[in-house]
């Protein structure tokens, strides 16, 4: 099975299934003497774990505990590969027993079966979204390292359960289950969720992903370009099925005179002073904070649409191994909506994707 690294210097490769011994990451190429924040590392994994409350997630219960195995000495990186291992401690098993010759709708049994003659049943294996945890603890440490460039990434959920934001604090955002940064949104998608949950079927939703602060000149052209990067990395989670950066499809209905992001000098613009060589703004930002899949210098925006969780608690129809018809009722614990649960993903994606491209600028020019 090939396609379980991502990233050409920072690079970074998971394994693990979600009904195994465990998951874990293995970072390879990031640079020595980088200060490792174990709790760091902890938090953002906590953020993501199962059992962490609200009608929208799962009752599984992981701790999700971090051990680093290697590539870090009296807490700085070495230089040497970063292996991180997350053990499994709470799986549930039998409750897959009775779907094990079953393909479940909206998961990948179907063509994993096709594609490799066999699948992991318990929880799906290598497509389920427990999967996302190696992914988290690697992202942590791309963060450690984008600190060091002064750039922030911010995830949140824009809209879940056909409920969207109106508003935009980014102190709200872990103050609620929904990790919304509008309050009084994040409360009716809870209520809307609550209400679908008791009704067994599950939401979907749209993370904004905002990345500050990163410099001017990242992406390399025409097919390692910053955006195309950014979106093969978040199209890797599995949960999600499109992006948009900037303006996004709403460009599709722009004049060119209004989609275009005018420049002027100084720090009067309204898409932001950039964090470029030279002292300048942009007016307006629909492009995304990407140019020619160059960083302009401006904030890095893009929107990733999720699915509804394909787990649901009501009977559907489809086929058995042998390719009899037959219907479905899926048991276990899952989550309703994955909102709150894969912003942390989307960030540890994205910080993933731009602590590659500044290691690999360093050898754009001299």
């Amino acid at each position: 099975m090939s396609g379980n690294s991502f990233g050409e210097i920072f690079k970074v490769t998971t394994f693990g299934e979600s009904h195994g011994q465990g998951l874990g990451c293995i970072i390879d190429g990031c640079p020595a003497g980088l200060s490792m924040d174990a709790d760091f590392l902890q938090h953002e994994l906590d953020r993501r774990r199962p059992g962490s409350g609200g009608a929208a997630v799962t009752a599984r219960k992981e701790q999700d505990q971090a051990r680093i195995l290697s590539g870090v000495f009296e807490g700085r990186t070495t230089g040497t590969p970063i292996a991180i291992l997350i053990e499994n401690t709470n799986q549930h098993s039998g409750d897959y027993a009775g779907i094990a010759r079953k393909f479940r709708p909206g998961h990948a049994d179907f063509t994993y079966t096709e594609k490799y003659g066999i699948r992991d049943y318990r929880g799906g294996g290598r497509a389920s979204g427990r999967e996302t945890c190696a992914r988290v603890a690697a992202g942590a440490v791309a963060k450690m390292l984008l600190r060091e460039f002064g750039v922030t990434v911010t995830a949140y959920t824009k809209e879940a359960a056909g409920i969207s934001c109106s508003s935009i604090d980014f102190t709200e955002i872990e103050r609620n289950a929904m990790r919304a940064p509008d309050k009084d949104a994040a409360e009716r998608m809870l209520l809307k969720i609550e209400e679908i949950r008791r009704s067994g079927d599950s939401a979907g939703g749209i993370i904004e992903c905002v990345a500050q602060g990163v410099k001017s000149g990242l992406g390399e052209p025409v097919f390692d370009k910053a955006d195309s990067l950014l979106a093969h990395a978040v199209l890797s989670v599995g949960a999600v099925k499109g992006i948009e950066f900037g303006a996004g499809f709403g460009a599709a209905s722009l004049l060119g005179s209004q989609n275009n992001d005018s420049i002027r000098s100084g720090n009067g613009g309204a898409g932001g002073k950039t964090n470029a060589s030279l002292d300048i703004s942009f007016c307006s930002n629909n492009a995304g904070g990407i140019l020619g899949g160059i960083t302009s210098g401006n904030d890095i925006i893009f929107r990733a649409a999720v699915k509804p969780v394909p787990s649901i608690y009501t009977v559907q129809k489809t086929v058995d191994v042998s390719g009899g018809d037959t219907e479905i009722k899926i048991e276990g614990r899952h989550d309703v909506c994955l909102c709150p649960r894969i912003v942390p993903v989307i960030e540890a994606m994205t910080a993933i994707t731009l602590a590659d491209l500044y290691l690999r600028d360093r050898a754009s020019k001299v």
